[in-house]
């Protein structure tokens, strides 16, 4: 049964600003990433007004204490819609209470009803604690290796 003093629902514009906050605690454990809350907070509000996506959160006392994103694309080798998987991430004040494996199983059902054949998602390899909860989930390893190249010359947030 869900704990009565957690709410699961669509993140909206008015929740940015704590969104962006727990971007950060993300972030922080993240090092390909730099916390950067204006650029953060251009990004969701870019996903909110994406066709295809959802930004999912938990709010406890007017407070939201977890979130996580899905978007969805085209995949190739599917034959159809796929959705890649983000920024999931819950208060360090609120976890152990199962609001990870609510938020992805809410974006999980999400994606299954937008017609995604596939889900995916991209962890830090050293996040040990990401990694086995979601091999617990049910997610698995994949040969695949992420690269990544920025636009413009800059590479934000990449270590030297």
């Amino acid at each position: 049964m869900r704990d009565r003093r957690y709410r699961l629902r669509q993140a909206r514009e008015g929740d940015i600003g704590q969104l962006v906050s727990l971007l950060g605690v993300l972030f922080a454990l993240e090092q390909d990433f730099t916390i950067d809350p204006e650029i953060q907070g251009r990004g969701l509000r870019m996903l909110m007004g994406l066709e295809g996506s959802v930004i999912q959160c938990v709010e406890s006392g007017g407070r939201i204490v977890g979130m996580c994103s899905a978007q969805c694309l085209v995949s190739t080798a599917e034959g159809g819609l796929s959705a890649l998987v983000e920024d999931l991430v819950v208060a360090e004040d609120h976890r152990g209470k199962g609001l990870g494996a609510m938020l992805l199983s809410s974006v999980e059902i999400w994606a299954e009803s937008h017609g995604a054949l596939r889900l995916q998602l991209l962890a830090d390899q050293t996040n040990l604690e990401a990694l086995g909860f979601y091999n617990r989930m049910g997610w698995r390893e994949t040969r695949m290796v992420c690269r990544r190249k920025t636009m413009g010359g800059v590479e934000r947030g990449l270590p030297a």
